[in-house]
């Protein structure tokens, strides 16, 4: 069996709990549903097709909405450690602020978040994250999508997905962990060495700017000419 057929369900660490839903749903949309019936958080709600992994994650925030959306650096540094750790030792995974993902260099998924509709200074009643990562080439003419990519294309058709997941959930619950009982600044230190476009001109929310770093919170950071502005990092929350 190849690493994109669909395989066992997937293991996941203890206070995690899998729920499949066929390749052709939007595990996102299921988990906001989920969440809003007052699941209990660790719900992952997955789903694997032969082109894609898609899976979200239910949390269930104890800090205001501007310090829970570090759940979505986490989420990017546990899915960089678990392909890092399953990926040929050349392949280099990096961060957007935003949520997408490159690797070698190449948009190759994303992450998003939802959130109970909440204003950013008050405890949401839960936090959806959102994993997508193409397994197959997103076209038949790559060449002409440089800057898109997919696992297959970078070397990793070995890889699992099921896999994949399992490594996400486990890294994503160690850093979890990590910024309960350390704080942000481990996640912060992790985060920084994986950011893509550090030091370079980004356009974010129609504002172009040069990307300097984030906040204690992960807000944005962008120059432009002698002033720097934030960009709140909930402003990435989808409020439902």
């Amino acid at each position: 069996m190849s690493g994109l057929e669909r395989e066992e369900e997937p293991a996941f660490p203890p206070l995690f709990r899998g729920l499949a839903v066929a390749g052709s749903l939007d595990p996102m949309a299921k988990a906001v549903a989920e969440a809003e019936l007052g699941r209990d958080p660790g719900l992952v709600v997955h789903a694997i097709a032969a082109d894609r992994l898609a899976a979200a994650l239910v949390m269930a925030p104890e800090v205001p909405l501007e310090e829970a959306m570090a759940a979505l650096p986490i989420c990017g540094v546990g899915f960089q450690n678990a392909l890092g750790a399953l990926a040929p030792p050349e392949v280099a995974v990096h961060l957007e602020w935003g949520g997408g993902i490159r690797v070698n260099g190449a948009s190759c998924g994303r992450l998003r978040a939802a959130v109970a509709e909440t204003s950013s200074d008050a405890v949401p009643d839960w936090l959806v994250i959102g994993l997508e990562i193409p397994l197959l080439p997103v076209d038949d003419a790559p060449g002409e999508t440089p800057d898109r990519t997919s696992l297959t294309d970078e070397g990793c058709g070995g890889v699992s997905p099921t896999r994949l997941l399992e490594a996400w959930a486990r890294h994503t619950l160690v850093w979890l962990n990590r910024w309960e009982g350390e704080g942000v600044r481990p996640v912060h230190a992790e985060w920084r060495g994986l950011a893509h476009g550090v030091g370079e001109e980004v356009t974010v929310a129609g504002v172009t700017g040069v990307f300097v770093g984030v906040d204690e919170n992960f807000g944005l950071l962008l120059r432009r000419g002698g002033e720097t502005s934030l960009i709140p990092i909930s402003d990435l929350a989808e409020r439902r």
